[in-house]
């Protein structure tokens, strides 16, 4: 098949939706909830929500141990470190700079697919894309966002961490064994963000930290837990095993433009043309990155 099928667009999208909600969530939750604690809520909700899907479609678990070896590595890479790394970067850094920070996820992901993931090579068109999608940021963020990079040096480091955390989480995403489900993989790694996530909880912000929250922030990351951490890691999965982690990555484009759209839903707010030029950029990036040529026979 020549270029990417409608459905993969829809899912990117899709996924782009749900998690470009996340950072305005985020920035919220942790007012009153510690970064950490917020992350294994998170991760316990998401299992909880995978769990009973796993089990209803009678799927099973991965057996191999390479599977789980590399399923504690997405934990750390794809759930515990850039969870963390986000939650405490946004407490001191403006969604406009955070997006402009994320869109790093892009370039040292299609960085890293060219020699880790096999299919997955970078060619022009993939910098055609990323030139479009980080220029579609620019645009909705505008150059005010820019100005303010560098003024909270470690926790703007911290949210380029975590874009070079997902960058890691997809390859190693793309390598893993292809035996059994979608779901049971999504189990695993899930059931392995939670052994992780909540030791450390407990040993950087107590035992008790949950319950010291406001009712707004554990609703929210409820929120968290069910749709962008819960069933969006199922479209994930889907994604980066269907078309590769290059192709994923430019859901980091599309997220701050969807955030901009759950604020005008949400909040009423204004949706000025930036927005929409960006998105239309983007998307023509992501369509170029992701067109093949016709192949003589």
């Amino acid at each position: 098949m020549n270029g990417v099928p409608f459905r993969d667009v829809f899912w990117l999208i899709t996924l782009a939706l749900v998690w470009g909600s996340s950072f305005a969530a985020i920035k919220a939750a942790v007012e009153t909830m510690p970064p950490m604690t917020m992350v294994a809520v998170r991760t316990v909700i998401a299992l909880c929500v995978l769990l009973p899907i796993m089990i209803t479609q009678r799927a099973r678990l991965p057996r191999d141990i390479k599977s789980w070896y590399m399923g504690f590595v997405l934990g750390v890479f794809g759930l515990a470190l850039p969870f963390f790394l986000i939650g405490w970067g946004e407490e001191r850094v403006a969604s406009g700079q955070a997006a402009i920070l994320m869109a790093a996820m892009p370039i040292a992901t299609i960085a890293l697919a060219h020699f880790f993931a096999r299919g997955d090579q970078f060619h022009w068109r993939k910098l055609v894309g990323i030139v479009l999608g980080f220029s579609g940021v620019l645009v909705l963020v505008g150059p005010e966002a820019v100005k303010g990079l560098g003024g909270q040096i470690w926790h703007q480091i911290a949210i380029a961490g975590a874009a070079i955390c997902y960058a890691i989480n997809a390859i190693v995403t793309r390598n893993l064994p292809s035996g059994g489900t979608l779901i049971g993989r999504a189990v695993m790694v899930m059931a392995c963000g939670v052994a992780i996530s909540i030791p450390l909880a407990i040993l950087l912000d107590g035992a008790t930290a949950v319950f010291d929250a406001s009712a707004e922030s554990i609703w929210i990351t409820l929120y968290l837990g069910v749709l962008p951490t819960g069933l969006a890691t199922l479209i994930y999965f889907y994604i980066v095993e269907a078309r590769g982690p290059s192709f994923f990555s430019f859901v980091n484009y599309l997220n701050p433009v969807f955030g901009v759209l759950w604020g005008a839903f949400l909040l009423s707010e204004i949706v000025h043309l930036e927005a929409v030029l960006a998105l239309a950029t983007i998307l023509v990036g992501v369509a170029i990155s992701s067109w093949a040529p016709k192949t003589k026979l």
